[in-house]
């Protein structure tokens, strides 16, 4: 097994100013190293890790980490920063960064360490040993453990952390349950804090960390014995049902790390008052790893909701790339009449072009055919794992079936989810919960979904999916334009964030029955998309005083990403002065939205940016649509900021960062 941190990959003088030129800098040295393959793909996963939550934890730690297909081995880099950098922590920046980066199939073993770590992270010992060392040799022998730092008493990696408390008489007892969306790094931190945080109170704690490096279920006893219970989550609990009849205090899982005292003091108050919180779920939702998605607190329902439809939707998106893609080069290679060439398994000739045209046609197709009952199947299972895939896919199905298209591949994965949910709250005999999520579950959750598809919604969605396919073909004048506008600020306000993906996930989904008018919805936003990094592409070459020279560099690989419709290229410019440079953007998108809307401008791909314009319908207007916002949104960034800067910036001219500032890329 490779070493998980060497001296190359320690950088005890990190000058970046940023979180994102950190991750650069410090990925650049695991490049450097052979262990990431593709530096911007990792640095995109790990941005999109951070828009989660921030990764700063009070007493000067930023934990930065993901797991990515761009990982050979999993690794540890380690920065430390004089100035300090924000990862968004209560206390202020950190000075102590740490890149984790793991495979997206890392072994145990290796996460066995990371966890490991991420433990030892909450001992102020280890930290002020690593703001003391000089050699970063000695400093990464110490982060792998080969030198004796003081660690956190009772640690057992994968299962639980205990912290016995009063010496005499039986101590108030706590089982806590702590998991985040990576499992690698926040799990085990805020394990390691209540555990801490117990002894310091005299409070027996055990906890369940429900991690990447594994999950054991803790004794039925010690959850028996239990006083009170703690959830410190961003995923969903698995196995709630084994925590009823408890007094609950369910959190975030960066309050377990911050805040554990507070929420063993709420834990004991709510004992004390004999509080008992609803628990969801059933003995027998093993391995569903979902639960309910009500959960303890109504204000996480909407954005629960959120992630089970993005679910569906993150899935949905290769099948309509590359069905949209294949399509949409078939037109350009045959015409549009090749939509209705015999199939090339009864009709194929090598040497015509027509004959390739339609064979390109008819794989698009098949590949278009699944798009809706993926986007069902994945929010079913978003929202109640494997068991809801069945269902969910069955209702999809039908929802094609029916003619409820898009919408109804919606209605169709929520349905199946909510079904799924409730089988899983119905308490069944132990026998048969081995045959549960393979035969009874699924038989039971398509039946029922097929019927509510079939009988009950599936004809209203459909009208309703009819409805929205009419009014987009009927778009014209300022009505087309208004949508145009609204679709421009959506794409252009969070560059990457729900509200880009909600338009871009509208447009895609109209692919799925391709009329005029969701063409013309699917150029606009793919146009509207590619204005923000090339405004700020065109800025820096403007107007390049008003930008340091890390920005500077970002912004010559802007020109690409903007023509490639990254639109998160943006977002190092936006992250540096949200207030000048978000509003500018979203004024460009707005123009380019309104005049692709009005120029009539249609696209059949749903990716690609300037290299599918001779896809596009009225490819000329469309650049000229293109060109006009990003003039607006550069004209506004350099006014702004131009405005703010009254006296001359040595700093910022000379470029005090370097070149490991931030540049992320993410497929819009």
């Amino acid at each position: 097994m490779s070493e998980l941190i060497t001296a190359e990959l320690v950088d005890l003088d990190l000058s970046a100013a940023t979180k994102d030129a950190a991750a650069r800098s410090l990925a650049e040295r695991m490049v450097a190293a052979h262990r990431v393959t593709d530096l911007d793909g990792f640095l995109a996963d790990v941005a999109a890790r951070e828009a989660q939550m921030p990764t700063g934890l009070d007493g000067g730690i930023g934990i930065p980490h993901c797991r990515s297909e761009h990982v050979s081995a999993p690794t540890l880099a380690f920065g430390r920063s004089t100035a300090g950098i924000d990862f968004g922590a209560a206390d202020g920046p950190a000075d102590l960064v740490f890149l984790i980066a793991a495979p997206a199939g890392a072994d145990d073993e290796h996460l066995t360490i990371l966890s490991g770590l991420a433990r030892r992270l909450m001992d102020p010992e280890f930290t002020a040993a690593l703001r003391a060392g000089t050699d970063p040799r000695a400093v990464a022998a110490l982060i792998r453990g080969e030198k004796p730092a003081q660690e956190p008493a009772q640690e057992q990696a994968d299962t639980d952390t205990e912290a016995t408390g009063a010496a005499e008489g039986t101590p108030f007892r706590i089982v806590a349950v702590t998991s985040c969306p990576t499992g690698i790094a926040h799990t085990y931190m805020a394990a390691e804090s209540l555990a801490a945080a117990g002894r310091a109170e005299g409070v027996e704690v055990v906890v369940e960390t429900q991690g990447s490096a594994g999950f054991r279920k803790l004794d039925p006893a010690v959850v028996a014995a239990a006083d009170a219970v703690i959830w410190a989550h961003d995923v969903e609990v698995r196995e709630k049902a084994r925590f009823r009849g408890k007094p609950l205090v369910d959190v975030g899982v960066k309050a377990g790390v911050n805040r554990p005292a507070e929420l063993i003091a709420e834990a004991r108050r709510k004992a004390e008052r004999g509080e008992i919180t609803a628990v969801s779920g059933s003995d027998g939702d093993a391995d569903s790893g979902a639960g309910d998605a009500s959960g303890a607190d109504h204000a996480h329902f909407g954005v629960r909701l959120r992630t089970y439809l993005m679910s569906g939707v993150s899935y949905m998106v290769p099948f309509v790339a590359a069905g949209g893609l294949l399509i949409a080069l078939s037109f350009a290679i045959g015409g549009y009449e090749t939509a209705s060439a015999t199939s090339v398994a009864d009709h194929f000739v090598w040497g015509e072009a027509d004959s390739w045209a339609a064979l390109l046609n008819q794989i698009g197709s098949a590949a278009f055919a699944f798009l809706v009952p993926v986007l069902a199947g994945y929010i079913a299972y978003g929202m109640a794992d494997r068991p809801a895939l069945v269902p969910g896919f069955v209702g999809g199905a039908i929802a094609l079936t029916v003619n409820a298209g898009f919408l109804g591949g919606l209605v169709a994965g929520l349905l199946a989810g909510a079904v799924v949910m409730a089988i899983q709250r119905v308490p069944v005999h132990a026998t048969l919960r081995g045959i549960m999520p393979v035969l009874v579950i699924p038989l039971i959750a398509s039946a029922v979904v097929g019927f509510l598809m079939f009988i009950v919604v599936g004809k209203p969605v459909a009208s309703l999916q009819s409805a929205l396919t009419d009014w987009l073909n009927g778009l014209s004048g300022s009505n087309a334009v208004i949508l145009g506008v609204v679709l421009g600020l959506m794409m252009c306000f969070d560059m990457g964030g729900p509200l880009n993906k909600v338009a871009y996930a509208f447009a895609v989904g109209g692919l799925a029955e391709p009329t005029d008018g969701s063409l013309k919805v699917m150029a606009a936003v793919m146009a509207a998309g590619m204005v923000p990094p090339l405004a700020m592409a065109l800025a820096t070459t403007v107007r390049r005083k008003l930008f340091t020279k890390a920005e500077r560099e970002n912004g010559r690989a802007a020109w690409v990403l903007g023509a490639s419709f990254i639109t998160e290229g943006a977002i190092p410019f936006a992250a540096a002065d949200p207030l000048r440079v978000i509003p500018s953007v979203m004024a460009g998108g707005a123009v380019t939205g309104a005049l692709s809307m009005a120029f009539g401008a249609t696209l059949r791909a749903p990716h690609g940016g300037v290299f599918v314009v001779p896809l596009i319908g009225e490819p000329f207007l469309y650049l000229l649509a293109i060109a006009a916002g990003t003039l607006v949104a550069t004209a506004l960034v350099v006014l702004l900021k131009g405005a703010r800067r009254t006296t001359p910036d040595p700093a910022r001219d000379a470029g005090a960062t370097g070149p490991g500032d931030s540049r992320v890329t993410v497929a819009a």
